[in-house]
């Protein structure tokens, strides 16, 4: 199994960064990343897979996962309809904010427990499922200071249990994450223009033949492919943002709209007009 590191975009200087309703049932996404990752899912039964756990939820879930740990995107094959929020935290919070501030030590020790992945239960899930729901709601201001006193009632919570005995250890060596976090960075700020391959590959210091074994061997993808699915991403964004499908095709990257409109049936499953009308249909229902 090839595991992906995701770069997420530091949009911001907040630590936070929420993902609402992000839709990725139709792909089996091995993947970790530095920052920390809340995640609950409503609505929907699937595999829980966190590091080297492999489990199952029923109906709703709560989980809180450690930095640079290998997770599987918990939407990864429903077919219900399903709510989905993601709080992800920057590694810096941690390190610099609140270990220097006594008041919130418990949280601390909530994201040195996160190294284990925690899954919470009962009336915490519940409670904290519904409060993350609304985050999306809320100005940055109101954002920020409600993911403090939800990672609060995290750390002061007894309903929960971890999904390794032992901090779980990414088997990644450094100098390996360093690059693909190199090559995800360069792409993440030269998505919106045409990227030759052997541009990439010199970041890498490989001729392109290389780079392309290379980037195959360690992600199990083509780096033409992992370049569609990641302009993919950028324009579902798009689209939900109320962009119309000319504006999200040129907008990521792609020079020609059949182009685009073949490569995101091929990546999503639907069009891109199916896409953001279901995604309108679903947002109706739950209004």
């Amino acid at each position: 199994m090839k595991i992906q590191l995701e770069t997420i975009a530091p949009n911001t200087k907040s630590p936070f960064r929420l993902l609402h309703l992000p839709r990725l049932n139709h792909l089996f996404y091995w993947h970790f990343h530095p920052e920390y990752e809340l995640v609950y899912i409503e609505g929907a039964s699937a595999t829980r897979h966190v590091g080297d756990s492999i489990s199952s939820f029923e109906g709703s879930d709560l989980v809180l996962i450690g930095s640079n740990i290998p997770h599987l995107n918990f939407d990864y094959g429903v077919q219900t309809d399903y709510i989905k929020d993601v709080l992800h935290i920057k590694p810096e919070f941690k390190d610099q904010f609140l270990a220097s501030i006594p008041e919130l030590l418990p949280i601390h020790d909530l994201f040195e427990k996160s190294r284990h992945g925690i899954v919470f239960t009962g009336e915490t899930k519940k409670v904290i499922g519904e409060r993350l729901k609304k985050l999306h709601l809320l100005s940055n201001f109101e954002l920020f200071m409600e993911s403090i006193s939800i990672l609060k009632e995290l750390a002061h919570s007894k309903e929960y249990f971890l999904l390794h005995e032992r901090p779980f250890v990414n088997r990644y060596r450094k100098k390996e994450q360093d690059r693909l976090r190199g090559i995800h960075e360069f792409v993440d700020k030269n998505y919106q223009r045409k990227i030759e391959i052997a541009e990439v590959a010199e970041l890498c210091n490989l001729g392109k033949e290389a780079f392309c074994r290379y980037f195959k061997k360690t992600t199990g993808n083509t780096f033409t492919n992992f370049l569609n699915q990641y302009r993919i991403s950028q324009a579902q964004r798009l689209l939900l943002m109320g962009k119309n499908v000319g504006e999200a095709c040129y907008e990521c990257g792609f020079e020609s709209l059949s182009y685009f409109n073949r490569t995101f049936k091929k990546v999503s499953g639907e069009n891109p007009s199916e896409f953001k009308r279901q995604y309108l249909v679903n947002r109706g229902r739950r209004a």
